[in-house]
């Protein structure tokens, strides 16, 4: 069993206050019966004690005489409270919700696995979204995986990255790295929230959005041809049609994103693929590819249209600009390759060496790398990490590119602090200086360092004192 820490403080409450406490505080065994499942315990000695003093002080007043020891009103009493109750995982049957069906089930297996007997790893089950510690160098990160579910987590920090610089900082302008390191609990639950509708909405076409949480019951009994995971089965789905209330919804069930054990980030990806919808996402795909995840290594792995529905709304399975519908020689394809149709508010940046000996690295389209804010998610052999700069006019003013920061985080605990690049893209090519038999090839061209320059070629690196990883 998860073990949960509830905080205690004591305040002092006058007689009104305290009158209304007690009076909402009727039958005190079952509170303290409730507390009590919970692994708490209801202090209510004061209340009684307090009860019984307002008691006498009514019986005073109506004549049935005052004791000596009455406390007058208005004066201060202590009371010992709980804050901070530890919220559900998950939900009342009640709340309202659709309850999922064998069929939808079934048909989420297959464009996740392309099978409806895949089930999710403990890796994956065990992912959810935390965050580093509040007011500090990485108030503004989640800590991510390093399993199949990063590039879920990375790509939700993106656009928190994003909320927090850009869209939900009240039109300030002139921001600064400075201002992610005084991130409180509350802006970091905001910024999840926001970070997730964001991207609900954008795969819901703009017009709707669906979230999923986990309830106390299951809703269907599977046949032999479904492979029971004890979560599915038990999802209910929440649809709206306006974003604000959508993100109200999830910011005030934030806990089944973002606590231990709350299944988190497979609770977004349904809700994700819920969204767009199956027969969207079918539409979406193409030849190369028939579901959402693959698998690497004993792992389940994002597939590229996964990423490119998180970063543009639709699940596109490649990452060049536009639909290709003839091959190399000119002639028609049986069916379209679908790739990326418009600029996202973040972007995608590609490098893996391994790939680009075998000659297979793809090519990413200027739709993602350039995209209308200077955040990217970049995929570097095969792992994910954020760059981002604060500077939003960064791809709107070729002037800005000469001389720049861009700033690189990797979700992983080793990392204490953000990487800050200096990115020159003018003063000398960035392979002067370099001899071809010098060193080691990871050394001399860090994979950080090529992946940036698919964006900006040519460009020198300074990594201001922090030793090249990657």
């Amino acid at each position: 069993m998860m073990e949960r820490h509830i905080n205690c403080k004591k305040y002092e409450f006058n007689s009104e206050e305290l009158d209304e406490i007690a009076s909402k505080i009727s039958n005190l065994d079952k509170w303290r019966e409730i507390f009590s499942s919970q692994g708490l315990e209801l202090n209510n000695a004061s209340v009684k004690k307090h009860q019984e003093s307002r008691k006498s002080e009514d019986e005073s007043e109506n004549g049935a005489g005052a004791t000596s020891g009455t406390k007058p009103r208005g004066q201060a009493a202590t009371f010992n409270v709980l804050y901070s109750i530890p919220k559900p995982l998950t939900i009342s049957s009640s709340l309202g919700g659709i309850p999922i069906t064998m069929d939808m089930a079934g048909d989420l297996r297959k464009i996740l696995f392309g099978s409806t007997f895949h089930i999710f790893n403990y890796e994956w089950k065990k992912s959810y979204f935390k965050f580093r510690e509040p007011f500090s160098d990485l108030s503004y990160a989640l800590e991510a995986e390093r399993g199949g579910s990063s590039a879920i987590q990375m790509a939700v920090q993106a656009n928190i990255i994003r909320y927090l610089l850009f869209t939900g900082n009240n039109g300030t302008e002139n921001i600064c790295l400075q201002d992610l390191y005084e991130v409180s609990p509350k802006k970091q639950e905001e910024a999840l929230a926001a970070a997730l509708s964001d991207i609900l909405w954008s795969a819901g076409e703009s017009h709707s959005g669906l979230v999923c949480l986990v309830s106390t019951d299951s809703y269907f009994t599977p046949s032999t041809e479904y492979k029971v995971d004890n979560f599915t089965e038990r999802v209910q789905l929440f649809k709206f049609s306006e974003k604000e209330t959508m993100q109200k919804f999830i910011y005030e069930h934030i806990q089944c994103f973002k606590e231990e054990g709350s299944h988190g980030v497979i609770l977004f990806l349904y809700s994700l693929i819920f969204s767009r919808t199956i027969d969207r996402l079918r539409e979406d795909l193409d030849s190369t590819t028939s579901h959402l995840l693959h698998s690497s290594l004993g792992n389940f792995v994002c597939q590229q249209a996964l990423l490119n529905l998180m970063l543009t709304g639709r699940a596109s399975p490649n990452v060049f600009n536009g639909n290709i519908q003839y091959d190399d020689q000119g002639s028609p394809l049986p069916l379209p390759l679908h790739g990326v149709l418009i600029r996202s508010d973040v972007g995608y940046l590609h490098w893996n060496r391994e790939m680009l000996q075998h000659g297979k690295l793809p090519m990413v389209g200027s739709m993602l790398k350039t995209p209308k804010l200077p955040i990217w998610l970049c995929n570097i052999n095969g792992t994910y990490s954020v760059l981002f700069s604060t500077n939003r006019s960064l791809l709107s003013d070729w002037k800005m590119e000469h001389l720049f920061d861009l700033y690189l985080y990797n979700g992983q605990l080793a990392q204490n602090h953000t990487v800050i690049l200096t990115i020159d893209t003018h003063s000398h090519h960035w392979e002067e200086g370099h001899s071809k038999g010098e060193g080691d090839l990871e050394k001399r061209f860090p994979s950080v360092e090529m992946t940036i320059r698919t964006k900006w070629e040519g460009a020198a690196i300074d990594w201001n004192g922090t030793v090249p990883f990657f």
